[in-house]
């Protein structure tokens, strides 16, 4: 389903039942998965990549070349950037072109989310399953399953798949409140327990 007021790029590649809603902007090149939705004034730039099931609320911009995986959730008015040193001229005031940059796209893994009006630097990687809070500015790599907050974004906690803040036990493992499933830090990395 693309909205009337929608723009999609011939040559743009939209999975199936994908949505994009009003005054969104699919660029060309740009392949978004099976079962998106993209809310109203979506920018999504050439030669992004959005896997199936990921949700891009309204006035979310990504640049090219970001890569999303399945099940990603950007939220309203987040940013992932992709010009780690920005431009518009040279030293001594050319204009500078398109061929004068390089593009260092973000990548956000399966499963993570990106709080409402977050800004993601660009060559930032964001762990599977790691959650971003609203309005947090994110300038480095990001753990799977980390918690972060704040500008610049600082961890604060770990989450579940779920995306509840994990809990510590009674034997020292953290826990999911909703789901219960039970993870181990090991090395400042989260492992999953399998029962």
């Amino acid at each position: 389903m693309i909205e009337p007021t929608a723009n999609v790029e011939p040559g743009a590649q939209l999975g199936d039942g994908t949505k994009v809603w009003a005054r969104s902007h699919v660029r060309s090149t740009a392949v978004v998965g099976d079962n998106c939705n993209i809310g109203s004034g979506v920018f999504v730039d050439a030669d992004v990549v959005v896997g199936n099931n990921c949700k891009i609320q309204n006035l979310a911009q990504l640049f090219t070349p970001a890569r999303l995986g399945d099940g990603v959730f950007i939220g309203p008015g987040v940013i992932l950037t992709n010009d780690v040193y920005p431009r518009a001229v040279s030293p001594d005031g050319k204009l500078l072109s398109a061929d004068e940059w390089h593009a260092d796209g973000v990548t956000v893994g399966e499963g993570a989310a990106v709080g409402a009006r977050s800004v993601v630097v660009a060559g930032t990687t964001i762990g599977a399953w790691s959650l971003i809070g609203a309005g947090a500015v994110v300038t480095k790599d990001v753990a799977p399953h980390a918690m972060m907050l704040g500008n610049p974004a600082r961890q604060v906690g770990w989450v579940g798949r779920v995306g509840r803040r994990l809990e510590t036990g009674d034997d020292g493992t953290l826990v999911c409140p909703e789901s219960g499933e039970r993870y181990r830090e090991v090395d400042g990395e989260l492992c999953l327990i399998e029962d």
